[in-house]
């Protein structure tokens, strides 16, 4: 027990991510917002990435009044843009501790009128793009790790992915599903030197949800079905991802961690 006691660290340095280097795509809207600015208010060097060059640029320079946050965009959704990605965040830091794939994109309408067309855009940028980078960004991650201090991967998966959602949105829901397993996959093959775990967010107030859930009687209706009463708040979303990126969480890997407030519990 004592000789537990001496190698733990205090609560300070078990939960920090101060001064880790960390890359966020999707980062200047919704959720990846919501990561980023947690983690530059933490002390880490933040990299955000998003397919609008002018919302990154603005997003980041917002965020730089609070600490370190550079702008990089990109398309993820082809290889040219993940390639372009990789290459900056290479030049720009030889190593990487934190890789959080977050860019995605939805798509919903009726079974009768579902087009095909949605699961290629859908799992090109939601599920393919988090392997790519992941893949392309392996050399900056192994620099960064070292025994016992592995570099981290978060996927961004969705509660969707688990359960089946009360939206008829088809693709979103099985690439999330894929998302999930992929991460259980990279977390097999990348130990111990890199974890990689999914994080499955429930419903947060976004771009992406509000014209579903944003007020009224949808955003009612959702509450109403979450046991802990209330939406995600952007607290919720950085302290997920700044512990899965912490000392703290050293040892986990291979997890889709719900984000939720208990909704996956049922009805």
């Amino acid at each position: 027990m004592d000789t537990l006691k001496a190698t733990t660290p205090g609560a300070d340095a078990l939960f920090s991510v101060r001064d880790k280097s960390v890359l966020i795509t999707g980062g200047s809207r919704g959720i990846g917002l919501m990561i980023a600015r947690g983690f530059v208010e933490a002390g880490a060097q933040v990299y955000i990435s998003s397919r609008k060059a002018e919302a990154c640029s603005a997003a980041a320079s917002e965020l730089s009044e609070l600490g370190t946050c550079l702008a990089i965009p990109a398309d993820v959704s082809d290889e040219a843009g993940q390639d372009e990605l990789a290459a900056a965040v290479t030049e720009l830091s030889g190593s990487l501790d934190v890789l959080i794939n977050n860019a995605g994109t939805a798509w919903g309408a009726p079974i009768e009128e579902y087009p095909l067309t949605a699961f290629d855009k859908l799992f090109d940028v939601n599920t393919k793009a988090n392997f790519a980078l992941t893949q392309k960004l392996l050399g900056p991650l192994r620099a960064a790790s070292s025994p016992g201090a592995p570099s981290r991967v978060i996927n961004i998966g969705s509660i969707d992915g688990i359960r089946v959602p009360i939206f008829d949105n088809f693709a979103y829901s099985a690439s999330k599903a894929a998302v999930h397993m992929l991460s259980q996959h990279l977390a097999s093959t990348l130990a111990p030197a890199i974890t990689v775990n999914a994080i499955a967010p429930g419903p947060f107030i976004s771009k992406m949800t509000e014209h579903a859930f944003g007020s009224g009687e949808g955003y009612e209706r959702v509450v109403a079905k979450v046991p802990m009463g209330r939406m995600g708040s952007p607290a919720d979303a950085a302290g997920l991802a700044i512990f899965l990126a912490s000392p703290a969480a050293s040892w986990i890997t291979g997890g889709v961690i719900t984000l939720d407030g208990g909704l996956t519990l049922g009805y």
